[in-house]
């Protein structure tokens, strides 16, 4: 017996969505094999190494081609990723604009705040931000996180992996 409901039809490109994809994977495959050529790299190497430095990248980006190219043949046979067994996200729910407008921000911000306050002060904001826009209400909380957070991935990578970051109005303090 029907209930007269005809399920949602998916349009030609909901269906067939992997190629993005495979686009995508074309688009960076072309883009690394125009970048190595631009930039002269495929001259003979030296005696230690003969084949030069050009070759790796010109192996991936024909990687990256060729596999865009299986990519795009197998989703027009019909083949397509099969969600994970465990997924619980509802895929028919809208995405919540405000929350990723809110990251978005953040990150702008974090990435305006570099080189003007150094990093233990924009990675302070850029995690306690994230935070609040994820949903954490706990505002002392989530800066005192985020600061010691911050301030230890300074620390580690400036003073122990040798890895320059603006330390900012702290460097003077701490560097």
């Amino acid at each position: 017996m029907t209930t007269g409901v005809e399920p949602a039809r998916r349009s030609w490109w909901s269906e067939h969505a992997e190629l993005g994809v495979a686009a995508l994977l074309a688009v960076v495959g072309v883009l690394v094999a125009v970048d190595t050529v631009a930039e002269g790299t495929l001259s003979a190497g030296s005696d230690s190494d003969p084949i030069g430095p050009g070759v790796v990248p010109l192996v991936l980006s024909a990687a990256l081609v060729v596999l865009a190219a299986l990519l795009t043949v197998d989703v027009l046979r019909g083949g397509h990723g099969e969600a994970e067994a465990g997924e619980d996200v509802d895929l028919e729910t809208p995405m919540d604009l405000r929350t990723v407008g809110m990251l978005a921000g953040v990150l702008i911000a974090t990435a305006a705040l570099i080189p003007v306050l150094g990093w233990p002060i924009a990675g302070t904001v850029l995690f306690a931000g994230a935070a609040h826009a994820l949903g954490s209400r706990r505002l002392e909380v989530d800066i005192a996180v985020a600061a010691t957070v911050s301030l230890a991935t300074w620390v580690v990578f400036d003073s122990l992996l040798g890895v320059d970051l603006p330390g900012g109005p702290l460097m003077g303090v701490l560097g």
